[in-house]
Protein backbone atom coordinates (compact mmCIF):
# COMPACT_ATOMS: atom_id res chain seq x y z
CA UNK A 1 0.00 0.00 0.00
CA UNK A 2 1.50 3.70 -0.95
CA UNK A 3 0.88 6.35 1.98
CA UNK A 4 2.45 9.39 2.12
CA UNK A 5 4.54 11.42 4.29
CA UNK A 6 4.21 15.06 4.61
CA UNK A 7 7.24 16.83 6.32
CA UNK A 8 6.40 19.88 8.47
CA UNK A 9 8.36 21.98 10.02
CA UNK A 10 8.97 25.48 10.84
CA UNK A 11 11.59 27.19 8.35
CA UNK A 12 13.17 29.29 11.13
CA UNK A 13 13.67 25.89 12.83
CA UNK A 14 16.25 24.25 10.31
CA UNK A 15 19.72 24.93 9.55
CA UNK A 16 20.91 28.14 7.62
CA UNK A 17 22.13 26.77 3.96
CA UNK A 18 25.58 26.15 3.69
CA UNK A 19 26.42 25.73 7.39
CA UNK A 20 28.30 22.68 8.98
CA UNK A 21 24.92 21.77 10.55
CA UNK A 22 22.74 22.21 7.09
CA UNK A 23 25.83 19.86 5.79
CA UNK A 24 24.72 16.99 8.42
CA UNK A 25 21.41 17.57 8.07
CA UNK A 26 21.32 16.88 3.93
CA UNK A 27 24.25 13.88 4.69
CA UNK A 28 21.05 12.33 7.18
CA UNK A 29 18.31 13.12 4.29
CA UNK A 30 21.43 11.14 1.93
CA UNK A 31 21.41 8.60 4.56
CA UNK A 32 17.46 8.26 4.57
CA UNK A 33 17.03 7.86 1.30
CA UNK A 34 19.58 5.37 0.73
CA UNK A 35 17.56 3.24 3.30
CA UNK A 36 14.40 3.73 1.16
CA UNK A 37 16.10 2.65 -1.81
CA UNK A 38 17.56 -0.11 -0.12
CA UNK A 39 14.38 -1.53 1.16
CA UNK A 40 12.59 -0.62 -2.26
CA UNK A 41 9.96 1.42 -0.08
CA UNK A 42 10.82 5.01 -1.81
CA UNK A 43 8.20 5.56 -4.65
CA UNK A 44 9.51 9.31 -4.99
CA UNK A 45 10.08 11.76 -2.86
CA UNK A 46 11.27 15.75 -2.96
CA UNK A 47 11.65 19.12 -1.34
CA UNK A 48 9.84 21.74 -2.07
CA UNK A 49 11.01 25.80 -2.04
CA UNK A 50 10.32 27.85 0.84
CA UNK A 51 6.32 29.41 1.16
CA UNK A 52 7.55 32.95 0.32
CA UNK A 53 7.09 30.84 -3.39
CA UNK A 54 3.67 29.49 -2.61
CA UNK A 55 0.14 30.43 -4.08
CA UNK A 56 -2.83 29.20 -3.09
CA UNK A 57 -5.59 28.31 -5.00
CA UNK A 58 -9.06 28.98 -4.53
CA UNK A 59 -12.68 28.68 -6.40
CA UNK A 60 -15.15 30.24 -5.14
CA UNK A 61 -18.91 30.79 -7.42
CA UNK A 62 -16.84 29.75 -10.27
CA UNK A 63 -14.36 32.67 -9.69
CA UNK A 64 -10.51 31.62 -9.47
CA UNK A 65 -8.48 33.02 -6.56
CA UNK A 66 -5.11 33.67 -5.50
CA UNK A 67 -3.49 34.41 -2.80
CA UNK A 68 0.52 34.54 -1.92
CA UNK A 69 1.93 32.43 0.30
CA UNK A 70 0.41 28.93 1.76
CA UNK A 71 -2.99 28.96 3.28
CA UNK A 72 -2.37 27.64 6.83
CA UNK A 73 -1.42 30.18 9.28
CA UNK A 74 0.61 27.92 11.60
CA UNK A 75 4.36 28.17 12.43
CA UNK A 76 5.12 24.89 10.42
CA UNK A 77 4.43 24.80 7.21
CA UNK A 78 4.94 21.83 4.31
CA UNK A 79 8.38 21.21 3.26
CA UNK A 80 8.53 18.33 1.26
CA UNK A 81 7.15 14.51 0.91
CA UNK A 82 8.00 11.19 0.53
CA UNK A 83 5.54 8.48 -1.35
CA UNK A 84 6.48 4.97 -0.09
CA UNK A 85 5.25 1.50 -0.47
CA UNK A 86 5.02 -0.21 2.79
CA UNK A 87 3.26 -3.61 3.82
CA UNK A 88 0.73 -1.64 6.72
CA UNK A 89 0.67 1.40 8.14
CA UNK A 90 3.57 0.25 11.28
CA UNK A 91 6.14 0.27 8.40
CA UNK A 92 4.97 3.49 6.87
CA UNK A 93 5.40 5.12 10.32
CA UNK A 94 9.01 3.10 11.30
CA UNK A 95 10.32 4.74 7.85
CA UNK A 96 8.69 8.54 8.37
CA UNK A 97 10.56 8.42 11.69
CA UNK A 98 13.35 8.00 9.82
CA UNK A 99 13.06 11.45 8.46
CA UNK A 100 15.63 13.81 10.00
CA UNK A 101 12.75 16.64 10.33
CA UNK A 102 11.09 14.26 12.73
CA UNK A 103 13.28 15.76 15.12
CA UNK A 104 12.30 19.36 15.14
CA UNK A 105 8.98 19.09 12.89
CA UNK A 106 6.53 16.48 12.48
CA UNK A 107 5.73 14.05 9.66
CA UNK A 108 1.85 13.09 8.88
CA UNK A 109 1.26 9.56 7.03
CA UNK A 110 -1.43 9.17 5.02
CA UNK A 111 -2.52 6.23 2.62
CA UNK A 112 -3.51 7.01 -0.89
CA UNK A 113 -6.58 6.39 -2.12
CA UNK A 114 -6.55 3.94 -5.07
CA UNK A 115 -9.45 4.72 -7.20
CA UNK A 116 -10.21 1.51 -9.78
Amino acid sequence: MKYLALIYSAESDEPPYGSPEFDAYMAAYRATNETYARDKVMVVGEALTDVATATTVRVRNGKVETMDGPFAETKEQLGGFYLLDCENLDDAIRYAAMIPTAKHGSVEVRPVMTFG
